[in-house]
């Protein structure tokens, strides 16, 4: 008698399963929350891991830790249609993790932008205006201040996403502006540099003696 552990599959059972197609960034859909996998589905920013060459994360290296926090809360508050907008910031996104005074910039503008959403949800509900200046005593985390800044938004309309995508691209702006700016300064101390070095360099050629007429 054959034993029931080595009945053969139904056919075509194997090939079929050599032969799924893998998820890659091109195929994948963004959808909301943490994934283990590709195969499970991705966020905006397990995406933007994809495509640095990055272990599949939400928190990849390459991208700044204020962007990628306002990136991953906006692409858990919108719904599938609006999420899909995101896959360029995805890619915009890689490689934009700044030095700390960048960073800091970035964390001012989404903070400033956050307090006018406020302001302006305030003033359409009539709100004394003693309220309305009211502010966070303390700054949030880099990592909640995303979140801080989406939950400012009351209801998400086209009107809202297209600031929010014109915000992000304002923020990946400001990380370029400070790395143009200390890239120049460094030129410029380059080129003072080289002018001091060949300034020295003249004044410790050796003379040579006039003759006597």
């Amino acid at each position: 008698m054959f034993s029931n552990d080595h009945r053969p599959g139904p056919p075509g059972c194997t090939e079929e399963k050599e032969h799924m197609p893998s998820v890659t960034h091109q195929t994948i859909k963004l959808s909301k929350g943490k994934h283990s996998s590709p195969e499970s589905g991705a966020c905006v920013m397990e995406l933007a891991s994809m495509l640095a060459g990055e272990p599949f994360s939400d928190h990849p290296q390459a991208v700044s830790p204020v962007i990628g926090s306002f990136l991953r809360a906006y692409n858990d508050a919108i719904g599938d249609q609006r999420r899909q907008d995101l896959y360029a910031y995805a890619s915009k996104a890689v490689g934009s993790r700044g030095p700390a005074d960048a960073e800091r910039s970035r964390g001012d503008r989404l903070l400033d932008w956050t307090a006018r959403i406020r302001t302006r949800r305030w003033t359409q509900r009539l709100l004394p205006v003693r309220l309305r200046s009211a502010t966070p005593l303390r700054r949030p985390s880099t990592e909640a201040i995303g979140t801080h800044a989406v939950r400012a938004i009351r209801r998400h309309t086209d009107v809202t996403h297209a600031e929010v995508l014109a915000l992000i691209d304002e923020l990946l702006t400001i990380g370029r502006r400070e790395l143009d700016t200390r890239e120049l300064d460094t030129r410029e101390l380059d080129k003072g540099e080289r002018r001091r070095a060949a300034e020295i360099a003249t004044e410790r050629q050796p003379r040579t003696p006039s003759r006597a007429l």
